[in-house]
């Protein structure tokens, strides 16, 4: 008597189930194994983000008050439209890049007009800075808004110098010379040095006094002393004798002191940064460029430079961050003589938190402040992250 087949159903269901199960616990496994990371970063992250967001829309003087929704950022900015404007431009600055970009990869006859309209944007993205400037100054906050050009100085004075000068000094130091681990652990010293107390003995360099180091060190050069960190007027119109206002006067001398201590205390961190990554360039690269004749400038521009631009992107994103939220140091830099000069966003921040008791508006400024960063972090990512070689 012939059997009959048993039923194939059962055994594909429970198949099914098993493969459903081991697919599940798989991707409970990974969910597991990224909890920690994700906690740590909701918890310490978004949530004071997220709180600080909430804690702008309303009135908060010690103790929660009034909702008032976004009042707090209109007295920050003072002019709906002109902040409109002032990002506005900053967009058309980016759509420029990106035309002239775009320009060099179509046929010749066509690459002149899309760089004619790409200057007209370029213009128009000025004309609309100024006056989305000129508007939020005559109305906003005077101490926030002051502060963020003076950010940008701090910045733009002290990301190129400190990158370019680790740069210099790991090259160096990536060489076969006497002393060289020593050299590498003089240079990190600075980085690990407790900030305040370095703060306080750079404020005895820059002393106003004729005996202070930074002026016996002028008086070398036959020039007379400075008043460094109690000095207000603009660098430009004290070197060259100019009467200029506004962003062209360029930094206070007070600044430009606080300028120079954040150069020397990170040049070291950057240096050591460039040194891993001149150690990862293959030796053989070195070998066939001399074999081809290549001098050392050659070797170091064709050659090292491009496999270092990993690094230096990462350099200057971390470094342009930190100087817009750059604050312990200045805080003990500052002095009163210097009338405010040196007060970046992060100092008026907290003026306006610990001193004034505005914590709804601190918040708020915060925020700004945040999208800033953000907003300049993503052009740079955009404009440079483009350039950078991976091999």
């Amino acid at each position: 008597m012939a059997s009959t087949p048993l039923p194939q159903t059962g055994i594909h269901k429970s198949s099914r189930r098993r493969l459903r199960w081991a697919d599940l616990r798989e991707h409970l496994t990974g969910y597991l194994f990224i909890l920690p990371a994700v906690l740590i970063i909701a918890i310490f992250g978004f949530f004071p983000i997220g709180y600080a967001v909430y804690m702008s829309t309303f009135r908060w003087r010690v103790v929660k008050s009034a909702f008032i929704g976004l009042d707090n950022y209109h007295k920050a900015l003072g002019d709906w439209l002109g902040a409109f404007l002032f990002a506005g431009g900053f967009v058309l600055l980016f759509v420029t890049y990106l035309l002239w970009s775009k320009s060099t990869e179509i046929h010749e006859n066509r690459k002149w007009i899309l760089r004619i309209i790409a200057l007209l944007v370029l213009a128009a993205g000025f004309v609309a800075i100024s006056n989305g400037w000129e508007r939020m100054i005559a109305e906003g906050d005077d101490d926030f808004l002051h502060s963020l050009p003076i950010t940008l100085f701090y910045a733009l004075g002290t990301v190129p110098a400190e990158l370019i000068l680790a740069l210099l000094l790991a090259y160096i130091l990536f060489q076969k010379i006497r002393g060289q681990e020593f050299f590498r652990m003089l240079y990190f010293l600075p980085y690990i040095t407790p900030v305040v107390a370095s703060a306080v003995v750079f404020r005895t360099i820059f002393s106003p006094r004729e005996s202070s180091l930074a002026n016996i060190i002028l008086s070398w050069f036959g020039i007379k002393s400075q008043e460094w960190l109690f000095e207000s007027d603009p660098i430009n119109n004290i070197i060259f004798g100019t009467e200029l206002q506004g962003f062209l006067a360029g930094p206070s001398m007070a600044l430009v002191a606080i300028i120079l201590f954040g150069i020397w205390t990170y040049v070291g961190y950057n240096t050591v940064i460039f040194l891993a990554g001149l150690g990862s360039i293959p030796h053989e690269l070195y070998e066939a460029a001399e074999i081809d004749g290549a001098n050392r400038w050659q070797i170091f521009r064709y050659i090292t430079i491009p496999l270092l631009s990993p690094i230096t992107f990462y350099l200057a994103i971390i470094a342009f961050i930190g100087t817009f939220k750059a604050f312990n140091h200045i805080y003990v830099m500052r002095v009163p003589s210097a009338q405010g000069t040196v007060d970046v966003t992060s100092v008026t921040i907290f003026q306006t938190f610990y001193q004034a008791n505005q914590y709804g508006y601190a918040a708020a400024q915060a925020v700004l402040l945040f999208l800033i960063i953000l907003a300049l972090t993503y052009a740079q990512n955009k404009i440079f992250g483009e350039r950078v070689f991976y091999g």
